[in-house]
């Protein structure tokens, strides 16, 4: 038996999580290591099941392990991947095995999240790349917020989708921005 990757000091154990599909919970502090390929082979054989989409994540008791953890196969380091741009929590992913680390209560989060399903999409760089695209959006609009206020930025974000819309927008913008529009002049 293996030992625990997070608190190293349980063993893990074969289980079916959720009696869904197959994976290693610890003895100790109820993680789970999941390989990629054994949810996948259960996704495909089950392309109908959903997941409850009815959690509250307030009620889920989430553990966290911000530390670098090692693949409880290979000994690699193992890298971190977001799960959301809503979250900043993180999953732990073994490229070298296609294994993931869940620590305990994070299967419930995604189940939360409406991400248990994507289980594999996370890891991509596709999925990583759109969350920080996400994140960057919602950084930049708390910024425009804070600076504009509530009242004018939601103004402004009405006249650039208005003006986004219109056929001669590049004529519109050079109006809006020339100090004398109506002067010859530079």
């Amino acid at each position: 038996m293996r030992k625990c990757t997070s608190c190293n000091s349980g063993v893990l154990k074969p289980h079916f999580l959720d009696e869904l599909f197959r994976a290693h919970i610890c003895s100790a502090c109820g993680g789970n290591w999941i390989l990629i390929e054994d949810y996948v082979a259960w996704k495909e054989h089950n392309p109908q099941h959903t997941f409850p989409s009815d959690l509250d994540f307030a009620q889920v008791d989430v553990a966290d392990s911000r530390k670098a953890l090692l693949c409880p196969v290979s000994g690699a380091i193992m890298q971190k991947f977001r799960i959301s741009s809503r979250s900043d929590r993180r999953v732990d992913y073994s490229p070298a095995v296609g294994g993931l680390w869940l620590d305990k209560g994070e299967w419930e989060l995604l189940k939360s999240e409406g991400l248990a399903g994507s289980l594999n999409a996370v890891v991509t760089h596709q999925w990583q790349q759109k969350v920080r695209q996400e994140s960057a959006r919602g950084t930049f609009s708390e910024i425009y917020r804070q600076k504009f206020g509530e009242e004018v930025y939601e103004k402004i974000k009405d006249l650039r989708a208005w003006l986004q819309a219109q056929p001669q927008k590049a004529d519109l913008r050079a109006y809006l921005l020339a100090e004398d529009p109506y002067s010859a002049e530079k």
